[in-house]
Parts: C-alpha cells; structure tokens; sequence
C-alpha cells in the first residue's frame, strides 16, 4: 500500500527532469499520473502523457479535463514546467521577460486556475509548485529567472490562504541548481563546459548539483495526505546553499 493509493496526480513539466522523476516517484507509491508537457509523447509508461502548452489557457483546459475524463478525479497538482533566462537586468528586452513570466508564473495561475474546481472535490487536494533557491537568494546573472521565482514563492502564500477553506493546500518547493537537461544545455553553451560545472557543484556547499529525485522526494512529502497539516510550507532542497555559510573547500578537505 502506498500513501497515494487511489489518488490522481498532474505534474505539468512531467516529460523530463524534475517533472519526470517527480511523476514516476508518485507512481511508484500509488498514484495514477498524468504527465502534462509539450512533449508528451516523450512521457514512459505507465505513466499518461498529454499534451499542455501552459502559455494557452485553451490548451491547460483541455489537458485538465482530459486527466479527469482518464481518471475520474484529480487530486494532487504539481506545478513544474518553467523555463530559465540567464543575464542581469539589462540583458534581457522586455519580450523576453513576458515569456518568461508567462511560462513561470502565469502558466502555474493557468494550470491552477483549470484544476480548482476538480481539487475542490477532493479529500487529499493538493497543489505543489516547483520555486527555486532563485527566489530567495541573490544569484549572478539570473535576475529575470529570479524575478519570476520570487513570483511564484509570493503566489504559493497568496494561494495557500485562499484555498486554505476550501481544502486545498498549496506549497512550493526551492531546488538549488540541479542536474536537469537545462543546466545540461547551459553547460554546452559554456566556453569550459567542466570549469563551469565545478563552479556550479562549488556554489552549493555540499560541494555538488542537486539531483531530480532529491527533489521529487521533496515534492512527494509535501504533496502527501501524510503532510495534511502542512500548507503555505516551502522546503528548501539547495544542498545548503539557502542557510549555510562554510568555509570554501580546499585540496585537504
């Protein structure tokens, strides 16, 4: 028996990275998962892939319903899909910073938006949204990434007080850099793919990335009927990054 027996879950993002672990994490432990991305037929069996633009309200609506008309519920949501912006506040023009908000914040308001009134009939609703350390940490060269993670940490509390009555809990979780096929991709951009990695895994003190099932682990607790009491929650997984202050490493230690 898993703690998420006969419950449905959607994990937006779900076809890779976070999204994939996180989804195939609920499975294992009993949920039925849709996995909802613009890539969904990338999505492995038994999980369910449907396709989901969330920069179109459309198209989240039909990927919603379509979960309910597979499942006859939906119980847990996983707002995960986003995308990232490198550069300070000057590098980036003003389409840019709408795209990116409109994937990473406003796509979370979409997907949420279309999933109400299907958690509200749930005894075990939940809403997880995927931050970052971005949100609460000054990183270099992420200020429009920052931006909209500290959006989506502001409108996690603003929906956990307002659903609070209506039986949904909404929590967020903040990943420090973690080994997902972005960073892969952002390490082949960089002129020293290697330094720049080591730089990466030297940033965070435990001295190395984050994986995506660290976080799905996160994401899974939260998301549990075993964490009922627990909403408008964030929980940090950045290897230290967001509360430590150590010494930097050195060839003897």
């Amino acid at each position: 028996m898993g703690d998420f027996d006969g419950l449905v879950a959607a994990v937006t993002g779900g076809a890779s990275g976070i999204g994939l672990a996180t989804a195939e994490l609920l499975a294992k432990r009993g949920a039925r998962v849709a996995c909802l991305d613009l890539n969904a037929s990338q999505v492995p069996e038994p999980l369910t892939g449907i396709t989901c633009d969330v920069t179109d309200d459309s198209s989240v609506r039909r990927a919603i319903d379509a979960v309910v008309d597979r499942f006859g519920q939906l119980d847990v949501l996983v707002n995960n899909a986003g995308i990232g912006a490198q550069g300070t506040v000057a590098d980036n023009d003003d389409s840019e910073w709408h795209r990116v908000f409109d994937v990473n914040v406003v796509g979370v308001a979409r997907v949420s938006r279309a999933a109400l009134p299907y958690l509200k009939r749930s005894n075990s609703a939940v809403i997880v949204n995927t931050c970052s350390i971005a949100a609460t940490a000054g990183l270099p060269q992420r200020a429009l990434y920052s931006a909209s993670k500290g959006a989506v940490r502001a409108l996690t509390f603003a929906m956990a007080a307002d659903h609070i009555a209506d039986g949904i809990r909404v929590n967020c979780v903040n990943p420090g850099t973690t080994d997902t096929p972005w960073i892969g991709r952002l390490l082949d951009k960089a002129e020293d793919p290697v330094a720049e990695r080591k730089a990466l895994e030297a940033r965070q003190p435990m001295g190395r990335l984050v994986s995506p099932q660290e976080v799905a682990e996160a994401i899974a607790y939260l998301a549990s009927p075993a964490a009922g009491s627990s909403t408008g929650v964030e929980l940090c997984v950045d290897g230290g990054m967001q509360n430590l202050r150590v010494r930097p490493r050195t060839a003897s230690t």
